[in-house]
Formats: structure tokens, C-alpha cells, sequence
């Protein structure tokens, strides 16, 4: 099985000395972030080691966006040579040009297409639109989500909090998983769902 985008992370970040990689986690922190996404929280960094920080680019921005995160980050700190090589090994420019992602074989045994599931494509809307998220939990429990899982979930303060918690875990979810969570979306969110899928 070939390398995976976290992969590459990993090896570009471990060779960052222990003051370039401090370096790149301060810069992390503060980078301008398209619309849409969010920094990642300086506590969620600061005693962060290498594996921590690749799972939070992940979560946070998603295969692609990370790639063009990590390569500016890594310009930033004058390590060029390892920005070029971190591209060309994940196959991606600057503005996502390079390979196509190649179509990935679901659990069902369909091709899923380059784009992702819908709960992938409309991240950043469903975190900022979901208003009521203790029913989608509700739905997800004990199929989806463990009892840890749900009980941390729900102890997030705002709406927007709990879903990224939520995301954070889709990572080592399949695609089953992902096709629940959309079902409870909609059972519990119709006329966002509704309104999303009419783009």
C-alpha cells in the first residue's frame, strides 16, 4: 500500500531540527487561514510532538489543505528543499495542481469519487450551520460513537465546538460511519441539508 498524504507529514516534519520544528507549530498557529477554516488552537500545539501536529493538520484542514499549509509553513522557515519534496511526494502545487486524487474503493465496494463523501465536502458549512448537535449524538451512540466519545463530544460549550470534535474523529472512520452521520444530519437538519445539496 502506498504512502498516505499523513505519511509524508510525518517523515517532512521529522526532520525538522527540535528549534524548526517549534518554529513551524509558532507560525502554525498564527497562519492565515482561508475562509472558512480556523487556527489551530496554540494549546492543542504548544507541547504537541510531531504525530499530534500531523493529526490536527488533518482535522483541522482536511488532505489537501494541509499539504498547502505545511509547504507555506515550511517556505516560511527557509526549508524550500523540504517544501518541494514534500510536494512533489504528495503530488500537489500550491493552488491543489498536480496528480488528480485517484478514486478510492468505498466499504460498499463503489468507487468513491475524488470529491468525498458529502459529510467531507461541506465540513466547514456543517460546523458553522449545525445549531442542535446533542440529536445527531444521539443517533450516532453506540454505533458510531462510544460512550468516551459521545460524552466528551457533548461536553463542548458551543454548536461549532462539538462538531469539530466530531470531525475530528471521521479521520478512522469508514465510509458507513460518514453515511450515518449524513443520515442523522438529515433526520435532525433537513432544510440545511436540503439547502446544501442545492448548490
Amino acid at each position: 500500500m502506498g504512502k498516505t498524504v499523513r505519511d509524508h507529514l510525518v517523515d517532512i516534519l521529522e526532520e525538522l531540527g527540535q528549534d524548526k520544528f517549534k518554529r513551524f507549530k509558532a507560525k502554525l498557529n498564527v497562519f492565515p487561514v482561508k475562509e472558512g477554516y480556523s487556527n489551530i488552537p496554540r494549546g492543542r500545539l504548544e507541547k504537541a510532538d510531531v504525530l499530534d501536529v500531523c493529526d490536527n493538520l488533518i482535522s483541522y484542514y482536511r488532505e489537501e489543505y494541509a499539504v498547502e499549509v505545511t509547504v507555506k509553513l515550511l517556505t516560511d522557515i527557509n526549508e524550500r528543499d523540504l517544501a518541494d519534496r514534500f510536494r512533489k511526494a504528495t503530488g500537489t502545487g500550491f493552488s491543489g495542481e498536480g496528480q488528480q486524487p485517484v478514486p478510492s474503493i468505498g466499504a460498499t465496494g463503489k468507487e468513491v469519487s475524488p470529491e468525498g463523501h458529502f459529510v467531507d465536502r461541506y465540513r466547514v458549512q456543517l460546523i458553522e450551520r449545525t445549531a442542535h448537535v446533542e440529536p445527531i449524538l444521539d443517533m450516532l451512540h453506540g454505533n458510531v460513537l462510544d460512550d468516551e466519545q459521545y460524552q466528551t463530544i457533548r461536553a463542548g460549550i458551543t454548536s461549532q465546538e462539538k462538531m469539530r470534535k466530531l470531525y475530528q474523529l471521521m479521520p478512522s472512520w469508514n465510509k458507513a460511519c460518514k453515511d450515518r452521520f449524513y443520515d442523522a444530519l438529515k433526520a435532525k437538519n433537513r432544510f440545511l441539508i436540503e439547502d446544501l445539496e442545492g448548490n
